[in-house]
């Protein structure tokens, strides 16, 4: 789908006084309930400025605007729109969609990451004391205790370490784990970080669990394919949280069949997954309907409403997306 070309107001390092205010829209393809529960949200946390739906504004005064994947026709109509917020971590679809002149700033929420921490730990606790066996003997009704691995004697590989893979990472720690990150670039942090290919295959052959928190972008797109699956060791299990994207299902099932135990999947290329996926049905898979890390409609909007209190003061923008990593 292509668009015509948007030109968008030049920003503006002055702050603005309050009387200069100019409305935040909330706009999105999503539910009118859903929509009005945003808005409410944002309202509570920017007492001090008008949060108002598209279509209760002019849109010749809008000069930000608060998105949950909006139609870019829409923001054509906002001739002074400076830049764009959305309320969601992940960003791929505005990327894809919206004009490389147009500032976006992604979801950084600590809730969201402490969250995803959450899950990533509890589920690399169900690979790690074999709860996937322990369901399929319960099925037989066999009784049979299987042999006990502590979490320092398993090796977790975080693929991802923005905020949530950090924090996931250190949740990990805590628990016992050992663990390995890996990153499209140097970084520092408190374990031992992998880069590049060779990094890649590095952390992949000694990672008993494997957890992609990477995402969507020209790079990572089928990223875990069968030469990559097949670097992991005999028994891995897999935990995919981050996209779809990255994984190659078919791959994926071979690998099933090969070297891995058991993967738990959380997102997918196509949400809901179709009825006619054999992953509903395979016995070496968890699916989960995209639960890992539900935004936190409250805990979003004061984000949300920090950056644009602080841009309102300053007028500075927040960290905004490089359009050439795709987050």
């Amino acid at each position: 789908m292509s668009f015509a070309p948007m030109s968008f107001a030049p920003m503006s390092s002055a702050p603005m006084s309050s009387a200069a205010l100019s409305p935040v829209v909330f706009t999105g393809r999503v539910s009118d309930a859903e929509a009005r529960e945003w808005i409410a949200a944002l309202s509570a946390a920017l007492p001090d400025m008008p949060v108002v739906p598209l279509s209760a504004a002019d849109p010749q005064a809008v000069e930000v605007a608060v998105v949950a994947n909006p139609d870019p026709a829409v923001l054509r109509s906002l001739p002074q729109v400076k830049w764009v917020h959305s309320v969601w971590a992940g960003v791929e679809r505005l990327v894809a969609e919206l004009p490389a002149d147009l500032p976006i700033v992604r979801l950084v929420d600590p809730e969201l990451s402490r969250v995803m921490g959450e899950a990533v730990l509890a589920w690399t606790l169900y690979l790690q004391r074999d709860m996937p066996a322990y369901a399929r003997q319960q099925a037989a009704r066999r009784w049979h205790q299987r042999p006990y691995r502590a979490p320092s004697a398993v090796t977790v590989g975080v693929l991802g370490l923005g905020h949530m893979g950090l924090t996931a990472a250190a949740r990990l720690r805590e628990a016992g784990f050992g663990v390995l990150g890996w990153s499209r670039t140097p970084r520092k942090a408190d374990i031992p970080v992998f880069t590049g290919e060779d990094g890649l295959k590095a952390l992949m052959s000694q990672a008993d669990i494997l957890v992609s928190l990477l995402p969507a972008t020209p790079q990572t797109r089928g990223l875990l394919n069968a030469e990559r699956l097949g670097w992991l060791p005999e028994g891995a299990g897999l935990i995919n949280f981050g996209r779809g994207t990255v994984l190659d299902i078919e791959a994926l099932l071979t690998a099933l069949d090969q070297n891995l135990s058991h993967a738990v999947l959380d997102v997918f290329v196509s949400e809901p997954l179709e009825a006619t996926s054999p992953l509903w049905a395979h016995p070496q898979v968890t699916v989960l309907p995209h639960i890992s890390a539900p935004t936190n409609v409250h805990t979003a909007a004061q984000a949300v409403a920090d950056n644009l209190r602080r841009w309102r003061a300053t007028g500075d923008l927040p960290l905004t997306v490089d359009r050439t990593r795709g987050y």
